[in-house]
């Protein structure tokens, strides 16, 4: 089976929102529900800086026929091509603004034809829940937490368990 592509992911993805009666965009990737925009941006890695001041921004760009405007996006999901670094990870573990409004999502495993793929999501976003859930059911993928850096992993495994 061909492995799938992150733009191919989306917009499969984007195809069941539709099915919730979220409106998607055409040529862009974010999707409004009645609790805003989810944004979702692919890269193969961020620099720490460059994250900050992107994730600080929260602009969402949204085309409208032939013209833009600029949204704030309530949430903002990250999918990485490459593992995050342990400076992005604790970036946003450290900051509850970030933490519930940013989720990351390294699907490099996935794009190398294993079903596997690491998330650090905690969000209240019902898109991201969804988009989840597809991985698992639709594209087979076992979602593994992203672990906290700052923490011993024994710890939150303990945490994860309670």
């Amino acid at each position: 089976m061909k492995t799938p592509k992150i733009r191919e992911i989306l917009e499969r993805f984007k195809c069941l929102c539709r099915f919730h009666g979220w409106k998607t965009s055409e040529k862009d990737d974010w999707i409004e529900t009645e609790s805003g925009y989810h944004n979702f941006l692919w890269t193969r890695n961020i620099h720490p800086s460059s994250f900050k001041s992107i994730a600080v921004n929260r602009k969402c760009v949204v085309r409208e026929g032939s013209s833009y405007r600029v949204v704030e996006a309530s949430y903002t999901a990250w999918l990485l091509s490459e593992a995050p670094s342990e400076t992005l990870a604790k970036t946003v573990f450290e900051n509850p603004d970030f933490s519930k409004r940013i989720a990351l999502y390294n699907l490099n495993p996935m794009l190398e034809g294993k079903n596997l793929g690491f998330k650090l999501n905690c969000t209240d976003s019902p898109v991201f829940r969804e988009f989840e859930i597809f991985l698992r059911k639709e594209l087979k993928v076992k979602l593994t937490p992203i672990l906290n850096p700052t923490i011993d992993p024994a710890e939150q495994v303990v945490t994860k368990l309670a």
